[in-house]
Formats: C-alpha cells, sequence, structure tokens
C-alpha cells in the first residue's frame, strides 16, 4: 500500500490545480504560447497573487530574467459590474458588448496607465506587454520573492510611506489618471512603496474621476491614522490637484 500525501502537500496541490484552471482556458494558452513564440516570456511558474479579477504568475524572459505575468479570468461575470470604470474613457469608447472583449479592455487599460505611470516617474511596475487577456510586467521583489502587499506588513518606512503614495498619487494626476481602487491592498511594501492593480484607473474624462481621487485619499489616510501617522484631508486634496 503506497504512503498518502501528507494533508498539507495535498492541499497546495488541489489549491494549485483550482487556480489553473480557472485561468488556463485553450484562448489563455494560445495567447502564452504567442508571447513565447514572441521572445517576450520562456515559461509560467509559481501564482503570485489570485483574485476575483485576475492571476498573478512569476514567470522568465527567455534569457532567465523574472517577469510578472498577470492573467485576467475570462470566466467571470465580475467585469460587467466593473463597466462604468471604461467610461469617459477615449481609449475604450468603441469596446463590445460581451464578456471577451470587456475583459480584454481591462487588460488594454491596466497596460496604458502603467505606461503612463512610468512616463510621470510613479512608483509601479514596468509593463511590457499585452496580448488579449494577459499582461507581462516587471516583477517587483527580491531574489524571485515577491515583495508582500503593505496591509500584510504594514508601511516599512512610516511617514515617508505615506509622503511617497501621495506624491505618486499628485503625480497620476497630473498626468491625467486617477488609480480609483488604491488602498493598502493594492500597494506593495518595498523601501519605496509600489503602487499596482491599475486596471480600474481612470483619466479625468471621467465622470466620477474626482468622487473616485477622494475615496483613494481616503483610504490611504484612514490606513496610515490607524499606524499613528496622520494627514489632512483637505490639504492632502489641495497638494494632489494643485
Amino acid at each position: 500500500m503506497g504512503r498518502k500525501k501528507p494533508l498539507k502537500e495535498d492541499f497546495q496541490l488541489k489549491e494549485r490545480m483550482k487556480i489553473e484552471s480557472e485561468v488556463f482556458d485553450k484562448n489563455t494558452l494560445l495567447s502564452l504560447f504567442k508571447l513565447m513564440k514572441k521572445g517576450i516570456i520562456g515559461s509560467v511558474e509559481n501564482p503570485i497573487s489570485t483574485g476575483k479579477e485576475a492571476n498573478v504568475f512569476r514567470g522568465k524572459t527567455p534569457d532567465g530574467a523574472f517577469v510578472a505575468i498577470k492573467i485576467y479570468k475570462i470566466e467571470t461575470t465580475h467585469f460587467f459590474r466593473r463597466k462604468t470604470y471604461l467610461q469617459g474613457d477615449p481609449r475604450f469608447e468603441k469596446i463590445k458588448n460581451n464578456e471577451k472583449e470587456i475583459v480584454k479592455a481591462f487588460a488594454r487599460k491596466e497596460f496604458k496607465n502603467l505606461e503612463i505611470c512610468e512616463r510621470s516617474g510613479v512608483n509601479s511596475p514596468k509593463a511590457f506587454y499585452v496580448l488579449d487577456n494577459i499582461i507581462v510586467m516587471e516583477f517587483m521583489g527580491e531574489e524571485g520573492l515577491p515583495y508582500p502587499t503593505m496591509e500584510l506588513v504594514g508601511p516599512l518606512n512610516g511617514k515617508a510611506d505615506l509622503d511617497s503614495i501621495l506624491d505618486d498619487m499628485r503625480r497620476m494626476y497630473k498626468e491625467g489618471l486617477v488609480h480609483a481602487d488604491l488602498s493598502e491592498y493594492n500597494i506593495l511594501a518595498a523601501e519605496k512603496p509600489i503602487i499596482i492593480d491599475l486596471s480600474e484607473g481612470v483619466v479625468l474624462g471621467h465622470p466620477h474621476s474626482e468622487i473616485f481621487l477622494e475615496r483613494d485619499v481616503t483610504n490611504i489616510l484612514k490606513y496610515f491614522a490607524k499606524k499613528g501617522i496622520k494627514k489632512d484631508m483637505k490639504k492632502v486634496l489641495e497638494q494632489i490637484r494643485k
């Protein structure tokens, strides 16, 4: 009689199979194959994070450098509830009203928003390539290990981290972009905080851009206030908008 797998090992295997079944449909596998043929990626490795909309995997380029591979889930209705984030954005005025096209639009949206962040000097991952529902971007971590979110480990540098985040929000706003989903869950704790997950980021032409900005600021100030670091909401908004 063979040795039974330890419960922990069995659970980890089931979780990995569940994650892979959620994102690796036929079309996604074909897109990954295209990215390999183009020399954009060489391999897809272990998952870094999982979510309702997308999973992020660590991967490697053909020459062995680490990259992050974000795969948006095609088989989800979650994006239909997020369609309002595409409104007022001239980049996405002619999106077809079907699930696959909306998911692909969000992937392109995040890619373009990351490009804006790079141009404006925001501390965020550099976007390398987008194809269908897949974004290949800079791996944020050290020695193959990803940086944790601020929600898990807290700010590493206290007030300096808050100042850095608010400065990045000001840079985005100056370039006409609002994150629209910013919180400690979408910031990586590193030497300088790294802003991630920009799929919902909106241009200032969006009808709710200012409401989203105020919500982002509220989330950040509320989080840091719990850590004993406080700033005035009105003054922060004035600094970002000036």
